[in-house]
């Protein structure tokens, strides 16, 4: 399955521990995938590179079929599900994009007009994070 899907044994492992795929023992103790567990792993994958948790990608795997290969209709069932969260992480990386074209290089050379400059660090008030690239900054 390593040699197959690119993902390391160590992970392979790890996503069985948490429960995001399964695997049969063989005679000998080794792990044996059912082919259906490649496309799982390629999902989990994926998920993972478009900024969505584990936890995210096991609830939705819970969604699918356990005693079957999961259809197109299954796959496009999570898709759907997805799809607003999705949504939001292709705005946020979009604005993050957006101000570094902005910023990088503008030759403003003023920080009073600098819509990243955070002084005196005010918007730690507002809560963890990169609070103007997440939209919730209110200075």
């Amino acid at each position: 399955m390593a040699a197959r899907t690119g993902v390391a044994a160590s992970a392979l492992r790890y996503y069985e521990k948490v429960g995001l795929i399964h695997a049969e023992r063989s005679g000998g103790n080794q792990r044996q995938y059912v082919r259906s567990m490649i496309r799982r792993v390629s999902f989990i994958r994926i998920a993972q590179k478009v900024g969505l948790s584990l936890d995210e990608i096991r609830d939705a795997l819970a969604t699918l079929p356990e005693k079957r290969t999961p259809t197109k209709a299954d796959w496009t069932r999570l898709s759907r599900a997805w799809r607003s969260r999705l949504d939001e992480q292709i705005a946020l990386l979009e604005r993050l994009r957006d101000n570094l074209d902005g910023c990088i290089g503008c030759g403003c050379l003023s920080l009073k007009r600098c819509t990243l400059y955070n002084p005196a660090d005010i918007l730690a008030e507002q809560g963890p994070g990169p609070r103007i690239l997440l939209g919730s900054a209110t200075s």
